[in-house]
């Protein structure tokens, strides 16, 4: 389930990825089978095993390019061990939420940036956040949990202050606003209860069989009640003054 529009980063072929954050590596996994040099970047090792024997297979299956690369790497999203300008592409979803410092974790996803590439952000929606948050305290007050709900153009005036150019915004994944609503409403480790389950099933489908009906219902409900909110930036070639 991807929630970056990797047709708008243009990602392929020996561009230079990092996906800052990559948790389950999804988005590592889906720039890596467009050829993209691919790091992916965690703080959790356990994480970080199970990504690199992902993308292990993905080369022993051919299911990415042969020129293609990639590595797992574990370290601080507060202090990315690389130059200034490594990456044609930084990639950082639904990780600042749990940040404290997002202001310095912003400052390094830009600074590892090659003028003229491309930086998307994702964080949780302030609405269906917002109603998760109003109906249980265990879904955000946990040790790694969500600290703060973004408004998108607050975060937006965030990376604009670095002399980014803000290039588009998106919605994505509404169907999972209710199944997360209905979490926190029976209790978010309440996994068994009858409803959650069904609902599981149904995104599990969903996310299987792309069927036209669901895909058309989330295209219309994503402005709306998207879980996620999408953020896409360029890095100006010639630098321009920041506020």
């Amino acid at each position: 389930m991807l929630t970056v529009d990797f047709d708008r980063l243009g990602v392929g072929a020996g561009t230079k990825v990092i996906d800052v954050g990559c948790g389950a590596g999804r988005h590592s996994f889906e720039a890596y089978r467009r050829g993209a040099d691919v790091v992916a970047f965690d703080q959790s090792a356990e994480d970080l095993n199970d990504v690199d024997e992902i993308l292990q297979a993905m080369k022993e299956q051919g299911e990415v390019p042969a020129s293609a690369k990639a590595e797992a790497v574990k370290g601080d999203a507060l202090d990315l061990p690389y130059a200034d300008g490594t990456f044609d592409c930084v990639i950082a979803s639904e990780i600042l939420e749990h940040v404290p410092e997002d202001d310095r974790a912003i400052t390094e996803l830009i600074r590892v940036l090659k003028p003229g590439g491309s930086l998307a952000i994702t964080v949780p929606r302030w609405l269906p956040e917002k109603v998760c948050w109003i109906l249980s305290d265990e879904y955000h007050a946990n040790e790694g949990g969500h600290i703060r709900i973004y408004q998108a153009d607050r975060l937006r005036d965030k990376v604009l202050a670095h002399g980014l150019q803000h290039t588009h915004t998106h919605h994505a994944h509404a169907l999972h606003s209710p199944y997360w609503w209905l979490k926190c409403a029976v209790g978010t480790e309440n996994s068994e209860h009858p409803a959650v389950t069904a609902y599981h099933k149904l995104l599990v489908w969903d996310m299987v069989s792309r069927p036209w009906l669901t895909r058309t219902a989330e295209s219309v409900l994503n402005p709306l009640i998207g879980k996620s909110v999408a953020l896409y930036f360029s890095k100006p070639v010639v630098p321009v003054a920041v506020s």
